[in-house]
């Protein structure tokens, strides 16, 4: 993968080199720090760059995550767990030859038959976040799914060394009002915050798209975590932050790849990690939340989604 170099100018357009700019260690980050966040750090501080040979590959990954998350979310009805949902993921990504990018994260790469998961790592092969938690549930068997319940899935497949990343909230038997209100200004706000994207735009217009579109809807915005770079490495820069920071702002040029994955609560944008298991992320209020998530390249005339199911 082609990568910006420390002597580079940055992908900011400061003009100065990168190892001078966003290459400090540091240089970019998010507005509030849990420990969640510091387990999510994106261990590569350089934008990934797809070359035509790369896309092929990257294309795979992403298409894959997208039949598995598809397939998943077509049997989620009332009475089934979170637990059988993980299965399925699990089941899925091993038949295509991946592997679940979320086990043992960010440590990686342990049997996913007989996981043996490092202290802090993330114990399952995918997440499945319900009603009031905005990302990172882990799947249980105990948690079984109720009518009336929305769940995010999120899925991601490494596939010959490039990452596929995608989620979407789904209803489970007939939402509430608030429900669908929250999910489908969700799925609004990812479509509004895709269509910014283009070669020679900035970063900081998908979240500008995706905060005013909320806004309409006085529905909170999440802040503490955000969309990334991803490409041979999980998270990279950018930091796709879904409402306008202007410290994590950069140009879009042809061949960078990244997450848009808006998380929207139905009160405030403010969340708690849960100290038990150091993962799970509730809305502060404990009001319902959703959320949408695609992987992106910008393309020399616009953008292309490659999480699509085909």
């Amino acid at each position: 993968m082609n990568k910006i170099g420390r002597n580079d100018p940055c992908f900011c357009g400061s003009g100065k080199k990168y190892k001078k700019c966003h290459g400090r260690p540091g240089a970019v980050k998010p507005a509030t720090t849990t420990k969640a966040q510091t387990q999510m750090k994106r261990p590569d501080r350089s934008v990934p760059i797809m070359t035509k040979e790369e896309l092929p590959k990257m294309r795979a990954a992403c298409r894959l995550a997208a039949n598995i998350l598809d397939t998943v979310c077509a049997k989620v009805v009332p009475g089934i767990t979170t637990k059988q949902i993980d299965d399925w993921v699990l089941e899925m990504t091993l038949e295509a030859g991946a592997y679940p990018a979320p086990l043992n994260y960010p440590k990686g790469h342990t049997d996913p038959r007989n996981p043996v998961i490092t202290p802090g790592g993330f114990p399952k092969n995918c997440c499945t976040s319900i009603n009031e938690v905005v990302c990172h549930g882990i799947p249980n068997e105990n948690d079984v799914l109720k009518d009336g319940d929305i769940v995010n899935i999120d899925v991601t497949c490494i596939l010959d060394g490039y990452f596929g990343d995608t989620s979407r909230t789904v209803y489970v038997g007939e939402p509430s009002e608030e429900a669908r209100l929250v999910t489908e200004t969700a799925r609004e706000c990812l479509r509004l915050g895709i269509e910014t994207v283009r070669p020679g735009g900035r970063l900081i217009e998908v979240g500008r798209a995706i905060a005013d579109y909320a806004k309409k809807f006085n529905l909170g915005v999440v802040k503490e975590y955000t969309g990334h770079g991803i490409g041979t490495v999980f998270h990279a820069e950018p930091q796709v932050c879904h409402y306008p920071n202007p410290t994590t702002d950069c140009p879009l040029v042809p061949g960078m790849t990244f997450t848009i994955e808006p998380m929207i609560n139905g009160g405030t944008w403010h969340t708690e990690l849960d100290k038990g298991d150091g993962w799970t992320v509730y809305t502060r209020d404990r009001r319902l939340s959703a959320q949408f998530e695609h992987t992106i390249l910008v393309t020399e005339t616009g953008h292309e989604i490659l999480t699509l199911p085909g």
